[in-house]
């Protein structure tokens, strides 16, 4: 491994971290540039922690510097010592890393063939994922839809026409009820439920469209 520059002392250190707030363009360009080079140390020293992880040390060295840097961008005195904040931008940095290429690794390894199906065609945890993920949708999109029923029911309907609307479809769960029962239990006659429905059901129609939802 390449040998790197020695840490700066706290004194220069604190000289190039002011420059690097109130210096000109040149003077913060320049001063973030020795910044990282005299804290590459640090980036190699932590990087050794995951050379058991089939990366590359030069590819973890350089996915830590860009933590150093983002660690410089955003320090200020009151962080505490540059070094130790610096160290878990760069640790933050390289976990990214492996948990991307974790996850990578767990989609890949989706198309492997996990056995066959009754017409002996080989099948994926994929295929298998993918057949619950419809199921999924389309329970969701159901569910988004009886809420959306249920809002209009409550916002545009009267406490009469959502009583019969509730015991006509069953929406609390019982049995869908025939408007002759409907009539019976209210008092009222069947042709009378029939119009109160009728008009329920323009009513939610009329909500639905309003939302786009037809």
């Amino acid at each position: 491994m390449k040998t790197f520059s020695q840490p700066l002392s706290a004194k220069d250190e604190a000289v190039y971290l002011g420059r690097l707030k109130t210096g000109s363009e040149r003077e913060r360009g320049e001063a973030k540039g020795i910044l990282v080079e005299h804290n590459l140390r640090l980036v190699a020293h932590i990087a050794k922690k995951y050379q058991n992880v089939d990366e590359d040390m030069e590819d973890l060295i350089s996915i830590g510097t860009i933590g150093l840097i983002k660690a410089i961008d955003s320090f200020d005195a009151g962080k505490g010592k540059l070094s130790t904040y610096a160290s878990r931008c760069i640790d933050n940095e390289l976990l990214m890393l492996l948990r991307a290429k974790k996850k990578t690794s767990r989609e890949v390894s989706l198309y492997e063939p996990i056995g066959t199906d009754r017409e002996g065609n080989e099948i994926s945890l994929l295929d298998i994922i993918e057949q619950d993920q419809v199921d999924v949708i389309d329970r969701m999109e159901v569910e988004d839809k009886l809420r959306r029923l249920n809002g209009l029911i409550c916002e545009r309907l009267s406490a009469r026409e959502r009583e019969i609307i509730t015991m006509r479809y069953g929406l609390t769960g019982g049995r869908e009820v025939t408007q002759r029962e409907i009539g019976h239990r209210l008092g009222i006659s069947r042709s009378y439920v029939s119009r109160i429905e009728k008009r329920a059901l323009e009513k939610l129609k009329e909500g639905y469209a309003s939302f786009g939802m037809m």
